[in-house]
Order: structure tokens, then sequence, then C-alpha cells
């Protein structure tokens, strides 16, 4: 198994750096597996695993899906700007609605960040200017070199190694499973 590149403070991170363990996970906003792993795993494994500081969680872009999933993902950055980037996360998480047919157009990105409380015209100059394209577009392109084809894929390291991988939407308890025996 190829492993991601090291954590960096780029990241958009959530939990202790030092933790035991990290779970690197490539995703897409408009990727309906995605939006299901987050729903029915992701905020539990943050509940149990994060907070208490056994796991690192890391997100990374992989915006493959087409236009949309791009710029769903610089808007999340750019709300990560006013340190909102996991609230906005969970947004479009949950309010994913089929691919590249509006639902996150760059009215609608703004409408979140309004709905979120964000800054609006900083937050909208942000995604204008196109301040992440790049960012994004190096993430998915590294996603690729670490052998991502599709999203969610996730890697759960100790020291730098990758033990386990998630691949699809996989079931809370399996990923429990590869995250207990990654702290042991």
């Amino acid at each position: 198994v190829t492993a991601p590149a090291k954590v960096g403070a780029n990241d958009r991170t959530l939990g202790n750096p030092n933790a035991k363990v990290t779970l690197v996970l490539y995703e897409d906003f408009q990727c309906p597996f995605c939006g299901k792993l987050v729903r029915e795993s992701e905020q539990t494994i943050r509940d149990t695993y994060v907070k208490n500081g056994d796991v690192l969680l890391v997100y990374r872009d992989f915006a493959f899906l087409g236009p949309e999933s791009t710029r769903a993902a610089e808007a999340a950055r750019c709300a990560g700007d006013q340190n909102q980037f996991w609230q906005y996360h969970d947004y479009l998480f949950t309010h994913q609605n089929g691919e590249n047919q509006g639902n996150f157009s760059d009215t609608f990105l703004e409408s979140f960040a309004k709905t979120l409380g964000l800054n609006e015209s900083a937050f909208n100059q942000c995604l204008s200017t196109g301040k992440y394209a790049q960012a994004v577009a190096d993430s998915t392109t590294e996603g690729k070199n670490a052998g991502v084809t599709g999203t969610p894929k996730g890697f759960i390291l100790k020291s730098g190694k990758v033990l386990s991988t998630i691949d699809g939407a996989e079931p809370l308890i399996t990923i429990q499973q590869k995250i207990d025996s990654a702290l042991k």
C-alpha cells in the first residue's frame, strides 16, 4: 500500500496532533458514499477516538466528480480561513443533492456560508478569486499518487506507516475494529 503524503500545516485536521493513530480521509463533497460515511460513522469516530486524543482526523480533497466538487472543496477551505472548515464540511455532506446539478453552485456555496454565520464578504472574495483552486488540484493529484482511485478512501497510520485502509463507505463497526487494532 502506498502511503499518503505526511500530514502538514496545510492539512485540515481535528484532534490531537500527537495522537497515536492518524486517520487520513480522502473525500469528495459530492460523493454519496462519502456523505454516508460522514453521517453514519465519522461523527462516532470523532466522539469516540478524536475527542479522547487517540486519533488525529485529517481531511483531504479528492475532487474528481466534476466542477461542483472542486468548488465545494475550495469553499470549505475558504470557510477554514474563518476557522469553520469542519462546520462547513459537515454542512456540505448533510446537504448533498445529486452531482453537478447546481446544488453546489457558487450561489449555494455562498448561501451555506451565510447560514453558518461566516463573514460573507471575506468568504465570497476567497471563493470568487479561486484562492484555493491550486491547493484542491494538488490534493487530488497527491491522492492519486497515494493510490486513491475513488472516495471515500482512508488510511489508518501509526508512526507514519499504513496499518490498514478504508475503502468505500465501510460500516462503522469495521472502521472501529481497524482503529482499535491500530491503537494496540
